[in-house]
């Protein structure tokens, strides 16, 4: 049976974007070992904690001592194995996000040992660009691999095209503007579908973009898989879309056994 000494970890930050974003910082108890950017763990919390407010009611209901468990893509760096960030929508009727949206610093929780996944940016060729690509919260691995490693890739150029609703959506924007500023390789493209008249940035879908030229135009990045690698992370439609246009353009995905310039990460 699952109880409280489940628990490892402690809420020690907690960022409300809107009443269904926000950036949870947690402390473990214990420290993980060094990670690769762009790789994930799993968060959970009991089936008895109480949900959000603004939650609805689950198709189901859970068992009190059942641990709720998730995957989550780390936002910190890779070297700081004591706070982990991560960057989560919540699922109205799901069972783990309401759950973590009822959190209040000092709230306990439970965080996994291992951190795994094959999605590590860093491993990309040394003189190959570097384009992320990614909506709503799927931008988490790469504010992972910017803290980590944007000083150590100054000889490339990396872009971030980032597609959400509304400016508001946008929860790294400052983070990101303040990149772009400091380091003149890094490009930060945020597209928005329902902007207001205060936006005077990009609007409308990642593939208008790409296929409009602004990587080129903007950046000076080839969609070459010989020069320029691409990383996917977010909704489903946009990695398929995104991904056709690169197989179009003789992008082959990255496997283990098999490496290529198209990296996704499915959700």
């Amino acid at each position: 049976m699952t109880d409280e000494t489940n628990y490892n970890a402690t809420v020690v930050g907690k960022i409300l974007l809107t009443p269904d974003l926000m950036i949870l910082r947690v402390r473990t108890d214990e420290p993980r070992n060094e990670f690769k950017a762009g790789q994930y763990t799993s968060i959970g919390l009991l089936g008895k904690e109480p949900r959000s407010p603004n939650s609805s009611v689950p198709l189901k209901q859970v068992d009190d001592d059942l641990l709720i468990k998730r995957p989550y893509s780390i936002a910190s760096a890779n070297n700081d194995v004591h706070d982990f960030e991560f960057y989560i929508s919540q699922v109205k009727s799901g069972q783990l996000t309401p759950r973590l949206f009822n959190l209040s610093l000092g709230s306990r929780m439970w965080v996994s040992n291992k951190i795994i996944g094959v999605f590590a940016l860093h491993d990309t060729p040394p003189d190959a660009n570097i384009v992320m690509v990614a909506t709503g919260t799927g931008l988490a691995p790469y504010i992972s691999f910017l803290r980590s490693h944007v000083a150590d890739h100054q000889n490339i150029k990396m872009a971030i095209l980032h597609g959400a609703a509304y400016q508001w959506d946008l929860g790294y924007y400052s983070e990101l503007t303040f990149i772009q500023n400091v380091f003149k390789n890094f490009y930060y493209f945020p597209t928005l579908l329902k902007a207001d008249n205060t936006w005077t940035g990009l609007r409308g879908y990642i593939e208008e973009h790409l296929l409009g030229g602004l990587l080129e135009k903007e950046a000076g990045i080839e969609i070459d898989p010989n020069k320029t690698q691409f990383f996917l992370c977010g909704n489903p439609n946009m990695v398929s879309t995104i991904s056709n246009i690169l197989y179009e353009k003789n992008y082959q995905l990255h496997k283990s056994n098999e490496p290529g310039s198209l990296h996704i990460e499915k959700w």
